[in-house]
């Protein structure tokens, strides 16, 4: 079981995709379908379109560019969003996310999402989970023009929400990112290695990590933070 000093705890920075929601919408979208709409608008090959898809999405990981729907609109000429809505009912929240998230709020801590996701992205989720009624403040990396990856983002982030990095945890299912959060100071983290339903648990290095936010809920609940 994962145990953090929760009394050292004030302010709890999360992610989205892959730690509050389940990433096989995400994975089925960008992987499957939208290489399906690519050949069909294109007239190429399945094969082919799905090799440029990826070709396209190296080009640009890790930074903005890679979440923007607009980029991808723009570069595809296709209507991104609305290619989403037709997987919109596969947009799940993790069975243990509600709970995680009500004992936070019950312990009086304070809870901001720190999506990458673009805003358009965000609205279609949190209209299919209701998941701003758990969470004081959402945050949108665009907002910022630069991506959670890029130490930059950390900066401005802190300047934004006033957080103290000495009592802030950050929960993230990705590994790089994960990583940049601890370069740039925040003093508590929690890497989820089971984004995907439909997929074998990942590993996290260097991070605690968890794929059952149950395992946390009666410490969260009991340890109430105390700063030295």
């Amino acid at each position: 079981m994962t145990l953090l000093p929760w009394h050292q705890i004030q302010t709890v920075l999360l992610d989205m995709d892959g730690t509050l929601l389940d990433l096989n919408f995400d994975n089925k979208f960008w992987l499957e379908l939208l290489p399906k709409k690519l050949s069909e608008h294109s007239g190429r090959t399945l094969e082919e379109s799905t090799q440029e898809l990826f070709d396209a999405y190296s080009e640009v990981k890790g930074k903005i560019e890679w979440y923007c729907l607009d980029y991808w609109a723009d570069k595809l000429q296709l209507d991104i969003l609305e290619a989403k809505q037709e997987l919109k009912h596969m947009i799940q929240l993790r069975e243990d996310c509600i709970p995680f998230l009500d004992a936070l709020k019950h312990s009086g801590r304070e809870i901001a999402l720190v999506t990458n996701a673009h805003p358009g992205s965000l609205s279609l989720k949190i209209e299919q989970t209701q998941l701003d009624d758990h969470i004081d403040t959402l945050i949108s990396t665009h907002q910022f023009g630069v991506s959670k990856e890029s130490q930059r983002l950390w900066h401005l982030l802190e300047s934004h929400l006033g957080f103290d990095k000495a009592h802030t945890l950050f929960v993230d299912d990705s590994q790089v990112i994960l990583d940049a959060a601890k370069q740039f100071g925040i003093e508590y983290t929690l890497g989820i290695t089971n984004p995907d339903s439909g997929k074998p648990d990942n590993e996290i290095h260097g991070h605690p990590f968890t794929n059952n936010y149950h395992d946390l809920i009666d410490s969260i609940i009991q340890d109430n933070f105390n700063p030295h």
